[in-house]
């Protein structure tokens, strides 16, 4: 790009300001598509004995859920997956209906937590739910009632279903033999179930746990009618042990939602390319390989062979190093291991985030040199704004990481004997673990299976010598420092 100049970058910079948060529910249905990326591994989540979508925060549960559920997308997947075989393709009789926790017909935390206080409640509780979803369909007069009370009321529902007998089941086996005779078929997809019960832990485990016990015993029994949950990893693990032999058959034909590197850059590649003529040009200038056409809804796609396809564009951006020289490391390494958590996973929002927030900061105060848009101390400032948004954005599904803020604030530098940890966590474990709500209890028992639990989730690390370290992508949010650590200007 021989003709690369100032203007050229600043203009860059302030197209690469606004890529997006990486959240599908931020992105409207015209852009959706020009910025998601689909992989072939996912895409067997729509396999209709696949009942079971698992993933961490930000890896794309919400993206995949909205590409089909809301945007309709599927046929248009097969030359990203050419291997997948979906029988129900060819019908025309497919329905998506997505089973949304936050609609007006569903109940709010107060209304779950009321009702779910046993196994049976909570199984009964989604039975009659997926009733009143399918109530159009069902053409059942005989269960009417059941929806024709209001969805904030779930004891007055629960109180209905419970009168009707067989009735509700009667009515969902005669819709199974419907479907099938007509070659027809029903998703019904689940998604943000870590807002059931808001922020009450016990409430959200019999939820979760009703959910995969109902559609452990009920998905050998509809053929046609079938179900995709999308569920957060640490809470499949917390239940997938508390399961018997049908949960067990479920469990195993799941589908995991992880992220290699190739995979990672060609999701930041084909965002930014979508992003403007501009971007895309600077990309192709970087030699980044792109298939042949322009895809009518996808857009331009980047089609790399591993991701060292993506170092040449790494590097153009920010300069090899990340310093004066190699000293300081390669530009193309620290992206990613600086966002990964301690299970060594990246998710595609984080890096997304990453390059936003460093074109904003580069563009309000310019100093890169071209064709570069960033200098490296800028990714450096702009890594502590993403663990501090990763975190902040972390309450609502963690609200007890307010505790670990307040109890660690005696002692910030890590990595932590654990004997250490354990004693700072135990300080007043029995209070309220939110500055902003009470009755906020860690899920564990104790400090030592909390920490645990913590590692399950990526946000602590153990290392040598019974150690507990913090990585990167989370220091700067609980207010940590590593020890040793250089101070970033």
């Amino acid at each position: 790009m021989s003709k690369f100049k100032k203007d050229s970058q600043q203009l860059l910079l302030e197209q690469l300001r606004f890529l997006g948060y990486g959240q599908a529910d931020s992105e409207n249905s015209n852009d959706f598509p020009k910025y998601w990326y689909p992989i072939s591994q996912h895409l067997r989540a729509f396999d209709p004995d696949v009942v079971l979508v698992v993933g961490n925060r930000g890896t794309g549960k919400s993206a995949l859920f909205k590409a089909v559920f809301e945007n309709n997308l599927l046929p248009y997947l097969e030359p990203f997956d050419p291997l997948q075989r979906l029988p129900y393709l060819d019908t025309q009789h497919l329905k998506w209906i997505p089973h949304g926790v936050s609609e007006k017909n569903f109940p709010d935390a107060k209304g779950v937590i009321n009702v779910m206080n046993s196994p049976d409640k909570a199984t009964d509780f989604w039975f009659t739910f997926l009733v009143r979803k399918l109530h159009k369909e069902l053409c059942d007069s005989s269960i009417d009632e059941l929806s024709e009370i209001k969805g904030g009321d779930p004891e007055a529902i629960l109180k209905t279903f419970d009168k009707l007998g067989n009735k509700p089941l009667l009515a969902l086996d005669s819709l199974d033999e419907k479907l099938e005779k007509e070659d027809s078929w029903i998703f019904i997809g689940y998604d943000e179930l870590d807002r059931l019960g808001g922020s009450n832990w016990d409430a959200m485990t019999w939820a979760v746990r009703g959910l995969i016990d109902f559609w452990s015993s009920y998905s050998r029994r509809w053929r046609r009618i079938r179900a995709k949950i999308f569920l957060r990893s640490d809470l499949f693990r917390r239940h997938s042990s508390m399961g018997g032999a049908e949960l067990a058959k479920l469990a195993a034909n799941r589908v995991e939602l992880t992220w290699s590197d190739k995979n990672l850059f060609s999701m930041l590649i084909k965002r930014i390319a979508n992003t403007s003529d501009d971007l895309y040009n600077y990309c192709k200038s970087a030699k980044i390989p792109f298939k042949k056409d322009k895809d009518p809804i996808f857009g331009y796609i980047p089609d790399l062979s591993d991701a060292e396809d993506a170092r040449p564009f790494i590097e153009r951006i920010i300069g090899k190093y990340m310093g004066a020289g190699n000293r300081k490391g390669q530009s193309f390494t620290w992206v990613l291991d600086h966002l990964r958590d301690s299970k060594n996973m990246v998710t595609p929002r984080l890096l997304v985030r990453l390059f936003e927030i460093s074109a904003d900061k580069e563009w309000e105060n310019p100093g890169a040199k071209v064709p570069h848009l960033f200098r490296p101390a800028t990714l450096r400032r702009a890594l502590d704004d993403i663990s501090n948004d990763h975190v902040t954005y972390a309450y609502f599904e963690w609200p007890w990481l307010d505790g670990i803020k307040k109890r660690i604030r005696e002692n910030k530098l890590v990595p932590w004997p654990r004997k250490e940890l354990q004693k700072l966590l135990s300080e007043n474990w029995e209070d309220s673990w939110s500055d902003s709500k009470t009755g906020i209890k860690p899920p564990a028992a104790d400090a030592r299976e909390f920490i645990d639990y913590l590692k399950d989730l990526g946000i602590f690390r153990e290392r040598l010598g019974d150690r507990i370290d913090v990585p990167d992508i989370y220091l700067s949010g609980l207010g940590l420092v590593r020890r040793g650590g250089v101070k970033r200007k």
